[in-house]
């Protein structure tokens, strides 16, 4: 049985209907022909991610998200920090719902832990192109509740 983990780092979170994100997730996995052993999805603020960021790879700068695949196996094993704060500035600058770009991001990452990069032009294109068909997939966007 697969197992899809929410928590909160330094931040308040809650999605209004679990089962629904846990679903698509699933269907993400699926499509891309790969099943979900574990999955944590940690909320954090900027700077918390800033500094794992720092910590792990070296970079001295804001992201919106961090993947850790611990997969030893194909199905996967991960875990996807976001940062809450990049989502809301992010949904702001595109004039899309925080729920949305969440949802965005959470596929962004499960696509990494999938296997795909977002090093080149090319792969940026696909990851969003990919990130866009799967957020069709969403019979609705689930609404949450966020507190800093």
């Amino acid at each position: 049985m697969p197992q899809i983990a929410f928590h909160c780092d330094d931040v308040s979170f809650q999605w209004g209907d679990k089962k629904v994100v846990r679903a698509w997730l699933l269907t993400l996995a699926k499509e891309e022909r790969r099943t979900i052993h574990s999955l944590s999805i940690v909320y954090c603020s900027d700077e918390r991610l800033l500094e794992m960021n720092r910590a792990h790879l070296s970079h001295d700068y804001y992201t919106d998200i961090i993947t850790f695949d611990l997969s030893d196996t194909s199905a996967i094993e991960g875990e996807i920090y976001i940062s809450l704060d990049r989502v809301r500035e992010n949904a702001s600058t595109f004039e899309d719902s925080f729920e949305k770009e969440l949802c965005r991001v959470m596929a962004h990452g499960l696509l990494h832990l999938c296997g795909y990069d977002d090093h080149t032009e090319a792969d940026k294109a696909t990851m969003r192109s990919k990130e866009t068909f799967y957020l069709s997939l969403l019979p609705e966007v689930p609404r949450g509740t966020f507190e800093m």
